[in-house]
C-alpha cells in the first residue's frame, strides 16, 4: 500500500506547504490517510502540525477557531468540492484523563507527531503522511491491520474506550463502512465497556448510527451491535424482535427480517430515509402479535400503526430532525398498503399517495420491495407490484389534496360564502368527488357543484363534508381487510 503525492488535492497541499514555509511541520493524518491507502475517496481532510492555533491562524488569511481542542479551520475560498472548502488543522496534542468518558479533562499541545498518533483510537487511523517528503508514519502497524482487515485499538483497548465511549460505536461503524472485522481483544474490550455509552449524548450516538445505516454493510453492523451489547443503547426496540416468529409468509424472525430489509436498501444504494424506514417498518410486530386459531398462524393486526408510534418515539429519543421523524413515521405507518391491482381501486391508490405525499411515494414502493426481500422471497418486483406502480403513475396525475382542486376557498367566497367552516366542508366534499372521478376536477364543474353544496344548511353540509370521507375510507378499509384476511397478507 502506497500513497502518491498526486493523490493529495491542491487545496490540502496549499495548507501543508503553507505551514512548512512558515517553519512548521505538517502531516495529513487519520482517516483520510487510511482511505487513500485503501483506494477510497476521503470524506474530509485533516492536517496536524506543531504550530499552535494562533500560529496556524497567522499563517493563513481566512481561518476560524472551531473548538477548545485547538482545531483551526483553514478556508479554501476557491474550492469547488465541498469536502475541500475547509481543511481542519489541529496541533499535535497530548490529552489528560477522560473523567466523563466523553472528552479529555485537559489538552496539552506537543511538538512531537508521535505524541499525537498514540492518542488516536484505532491503528488504521493512527497514520500520518507528508506530501512534501512522501513519507508515511505508521507506528502501530495500521497498514498491516488493513492487510488483515482488522480494526484494532491503539495500545490498550479498554483504556481507549474508557477515554471516549463513542469509540465503541465507531469501531462498529468502521467495520460496516470498510467491511473489516474487529480484532478479538478489541472486541472483548468493547463488550466490557459497552455500558459506558450511557454517558454519551444521544446526538453523538445518532450521528454514528446514521453512518452505520448509510454504510454498505448495516446488517453486519447491527448483528455485531446486538452481539456485543450496544444495540440497547441505540434503539433497544430493535432487539425485541429477536426470537419473534412470524407467519407462514416469512422465513425469519422479526429482528432478522428488519435488518435484512435494511440491507437490501443498502445493496440498492437507496436513500437514508428508505434504509431507516426499512429497519423500523415492523418494529411494532412484537407488541401486535396474536395467535389465530382460525388460521393456525400468527397475526400482526395493526402493527403498522403501533410501529409508526414506536418509530416516532425512537427517533425523537435519538434527537433526529423533525422532518426525518415525520418522513420515517409516515412510511412505517403506510407500508402495509394493499397492492393487488386486480382488487384495489384507483381511488385507494390516490389515497395512499395523499397519505405519504407525492415526494415520498416511491420511497414507500422501495420500502415495500425491501420488506418483500426481507421475508426471504427471491423476487423483489412481482407482476402485481409493477402493475401497482403503473397505477401510481396514473394517480400522480390526479388531484390528491384540497390544494390541488381547480377551486379554492377564495373562489367559494366569491360565490357568496362568508369565511368559516362551511368553506372547508365544501372543499372536502368536492375532493371526495374528484378522488372518485378525476374528470370532475374542472373549474366549471366544481364551481357549479359548490353552489349546490352551499345552498345546504350547516348541518347538511357538515355531514357531507365530514362524514363522506370517513364513510368512504371505512368502506374501503373494510374491503381491503377482507381481502387481506383472504390472502393472508395482514
Amino acid at each position: 500500500m502506497q500513497i502518491s503525492p498526486s493523490q493529495i488535492p491542491p487545496e490540502v497541499v496549499r495548507v501543508t506547504t503553507g505551514l512548512e514555509k512558515a517553519g512548521y511541520e505538517a502531516w495529513i493524518v487519520g482517516g483520510c490517510v487510511r482511505d487513500l491507502l485503501l483506494g477510497r475517496s476521503p470524506k474530509d481532510w485533516d492536517v496536524t502540525t506543531n504550530a499552535t492555533p494562533e500560529q496556524i491562524q497567522a499563517t493563513f488569511e481566512h481561518t476560524y477557531y472551531t473548538n477548545e481542542f485547538g482545531t483551526v479551520g483553514v478556508v479554501n475560498d476557491d474550492a469547488t468540492d465541498e469536502r475541500l472548502k475547509v481543511v481542519e488543522v489541529t496541533p499535535y496534542r497530548l490529552e489528560g484523563k477522560y473523567s466523563d468518558a466523553r472528552r479529555p479533562d485537559s489538552v496539552q499541545f506537543s511538538q512531537n507527531i508521535e505524541d499525537d498518533l498514540k492518542r488516536r483510537d484505532f491503528t488504521i487511523n493512527a497514520l500520518a503522511y507528508s506530501a512534501t517528503k512522501g513519507q508515511l508514519l505508521d507506528p502501530y502497524d495500521g497498514i498491516k491491520d488493513m492487510g488483515t482487515r482488522w480494526i484494532r485499538a491503539v495500545g490498550e483497548p479498554k483504556e481507549r474506550f474508557e477515554e471516549d465511549a463513542l469509540r465503541i460505536m465507531r469501531a462498529v461503524r468502521l467495520s460496516a463502512e470498510l467491511d473489516f472485522t474487529i480484532e478479538p481483544k478489541t472486541e472483548a474490550a468493547v463488550e466490557e465497556c459497552a455500558s459506558q455509552l450511557e454517558k454519551i449524548s444521544k446526538e453523538r450516538i445518532r450521528d454514528e448510527f446514521v453512518r452505520i445505516l448509510n454504510s454498505s454493510q448495516p446488517m453486519k453492523a447491527l448483528i455485531l451491535s446486538q452481539k456485543i451489547g450496544i444495540l440497547q443503547y441505540i434503539a433497544p426496540e430493535i432487539e425485541t424482535g429477536m426470537g419473534i416468529a412470524q407467519n407462514q409468509a416469512h422465513s425469519f424472525d422479526v429482528f432478522e427480517h428488519n435488518i435484512r430489509s435494511l440491507q437490501h436498501a443498502a445493496d440498492k444504494d437507496w436513500s437514508f430515509i428508505v434504509r431507516l424506514s426499512a429497519l423500523f417498518h415492523d418494529v411494532g410486530k412484537p407488541k401486535s402479535r396474536r395467535w389465530s386459531d382460525e388460521k393456525k398462524d400468527w397475526t400482526f393486526h395493526g402493527h403498522d400503526v403501533v410501529g409508526a408510534r414506536m418509530t416516532k418515539k425512537i427517533l425523537e429519543n435519538l434527537k433526529f430532525p423533525r422532518e426525518t421523524i415525520d418522513k420515517a413515521t409516515s412510511l412505517v405507518r403506510w407500508h402495509m398498503f394493499f397492492s393487488d391491482p386486480e382488487k384495489v381501486t384507483l381511488s385507494a391508490v390516490r389515497r395512499i399517495v395523499a397519505n405519504v405525499g407525492k415526494e415520498h411515494i416511491w420511497d414507500l414502493i422501495n420500502l415495500r420491495i425491501c420488506d418483500r426481500i426481507g421475508t426471504g422471497r427471491p423476487k423483489e418486483q412481482p407482476f402485481r407490484l409493477r402493475k401497482y406502480q403503473a397505477m401510481i403513475e396514473q394517480a400522480m396525475r390526479d388531484p390528491i389534496s384540497v390544494g390541488m382542486l381547480k377551486i379554492d376557498g377564495r373562489k367559494i367566497i366569491e360565490l357568496g360564502e362568508k369565511p368559516g367552516p362551511r368553506i372547508g366542508w365544501t372543499l372536502h366534499a368536492l375532493l371526495e368527488e374528484v378522488l372518485e372521478d378525476p374528470t370532475k376536477n374542472t373549474a366549471e364543474y366544481l364551481e357549479g357543484r359548490a353552489g349546490e353544496l352551499l345552498s345546504l344548511s350547516d348541518k347538511e353540509l357538515r355531514k357531507i363534508g365530514e362524514e363522506a370521507k370517513d364513510t368512504k375510507e371505512a368502506a374501503e378499509e373494510a374491503e381491503i381487510k377482507d381481502i387481506q384476511k383472504k390472502y393472508f397478507v395482514d
